[in-house]
């Protein structure tokens, strides 16, 4: 059974889309946490967790500034890390939710950066508030969790597609735009109790990441593109592709992509008019309509376009 579990795993894994992908990590380090905490406790009948504490801390962004230079790692390893089973299961939700709309819209491609670009701008936000701020009280505080990283996607897909449909239990549907800025809003509020302070500060740093990120790509600056060229370093560092070759040259550095707005690709050579009409046509159903109501073959064809 665990073999074949084990399968689909990587099956899913390779097959997936990025947000497949985001998510099989997150539950796979959740599920190894949660077994080094039962494993961990076994020696003392389940009153000491030391082991257990010492991982989680290990992999966690702290407020000592000393502690994140000595291990750099925490930067990226705090995004995925997360210890209570809600904390998981509605980072998730929103992750795939949310994620879904933003990978269809500006390409699958863009997930991965900004997921990690507003978790790295999140665990920045939350250092520089639990040391300028006096809620900390000279204690050391750590913080984890993909809240700031899925916060940035929320953020993302509210300012690419604000009219977009979605449909809520019990509360039917509401518009994606009025659902971001509730969503902003109990973070904001958080900042003013004593409650996880430095994490509803590092929620709104990842949330402040997304806007940024969909301002930038309309005014054609790109900020996945660094992230996907390292990744694609680091693929070819351990596939032991054939490093003379020279890659060739992209040229999606270049190009303003049309967002939700219904604008025209701005590249030095307009797209056909035929392909541009049809774009703005789908484009405005998704605003009356919702994403959900796109035909297959309206879905296809606008992420082959947000591809180009």
């Amino acid at each position: 059974m665990l073999e074949s579990i084990w399968e689909d795993l990587k099956r899913e894994f390779s097959s997936g889309n990025m947000i497949t992908r985001l998510i099989l990590v997150n539950v796979s380090v959740y599920v190894f946490i949660n077994l080094l905490w039962v494993i961990s406790g076994i020696p003392s009948g389940g009153t000491d967790h030391s082991i257990y504490d010492e991982v989680t801390r290990y992999l966690s962004i702290s407020s000592d500034p000393w502690f994140n230079l000595t291990h750099p790692w925490v930067l990226v390893t705090n995004m995925f890390l997360h210890q209570g089973f809600m904390h998981i299961l509605f980072n998730m939700l929103f992750l795939y939710w949310f994620g879904r709309i933003v990978g269809d819209l500006i390409g699958d491609h863009r997930i991965l950066p900004i997921y990690l670009l507003g978790g790295l701008t999140a665990g920045l936000v939350f250092f520089a508030s639990a040391n300028l701020l006096p809620y900390g009280d000279g204690a050391i505080h750590y913080a984890l969790g993909a809240s700031g990283s899925v916060m940035a996607i929320v953020v993302a897909a509210g300012v690419l597609a604000p009219e977009y449909i979605m449909r809520l239990l019990i509360l039917g549907d509401i518009k994606l735009k009025y659902i971001v800025a509730a969503l902003v809003f109990f973070d904001i509020v958080a900042t003013g109790g004593t409650n996880n302070t430095g994490g509803a500060f590092g929620h709104l740093g990842g949330a402040a990441f997304g806007w940024l990120f969909v301002s930038q790509l309309r005014n054609g600056q790109d900020l996945s593109a660094p992230v996907n060229s390292m990744v694609t370093w680091f693929k070819d560092l351990f596939s032991g592709a054939d490093k003379s070759r020279k890659p060739k040259k992209s040229n999606k550095k270049k190009t303003k992509f049309t967002i939700i707005k219904g604008e025209g690709s701005r590249d030095n050579t307009p797209p056909p008019q035929d392909h541009q009409e049809k774009l703005d046509k789908i484009l405005e159903k998704i605003k009356k309509e919702g994403y959900e109501n796109l035909t297959s073959e309206e879905k296809e064809f606008l992420f082959n376009a947000s591809n180009k």
